[in-house]
């Protein structure tokens, strides 16, 4: 399977084993859903969400079959991941994880790969390998002008000293 990471599992929430989770994953609507199938910590442990809701800044969900808090301390810390097969997504969206491997072009000229994708508090970036050499690129629309998924490209805007 190919485990995505989709946040951490901060604390629990009350006593009917709610879990409050941290998660700055950008398809949330397609995962925290009821019946949806979630993969929790080092080993994977399959769980499948009951319900969800979002509270302050955390992602609420309870587990199918777990309605009480002492069942749920044991993945207070834990990472949660999804299998990236069972994420449905339409032609125009991605996943950060996708890019990487990409050929990166400027100027109808491949340019060098995509080898990394970076996430900070402040902007998301690309890692793009050139003859051995690695350059940061942000991830925002004004330099990204295009991902082809299918083709394995993203296209960029030629701006001085971003690549050399």
């Amino acid at each position: 399977m190919n485990y995505i990471y989709i946040g951490k599992i901060v604390n629990t929430h009350g006593i009917k084993g709610e879990i409050r989770i941290l998660s700055d994953f950008k398809y949330k609507e397609k995962i925290f859903k009821k019946g949806y199938r979630i993969y929790i910590g080092k080993n994977k442990e399959e769980q499948i969400i009951n319900s969800y809701r979002y509270h302050k800044i955390f992602d609420m969900i309870t587990l199918k079959g777990i309605n009480n808090i002492n069942d749920v301390l044991i993945y207070k810390g834990k990472n949660i991941y999804i299998n990236r097969n069972e994420l449905q997504l339409s032609n125009d969206e991605y996943l950060n994880e996708d890019l990487i491997g990409l050929n990166v072009i400027i100027n109808n000229k491949i340019v060098g790969k995509v080898t990394k994708y970076l996430k900070d508090k402040y902007q998301d970036k690309i890692v793009v390998n050139k003859k051995e050499k690695e350059y940061l690129i942000p991830n925002v629309s004004g330099i990204i002008k295009n991902i082809n998924l299918q083709e394995g490209n993203i296209e960029i805007e030629n701006i001085k000293g971003l690549i050399d």
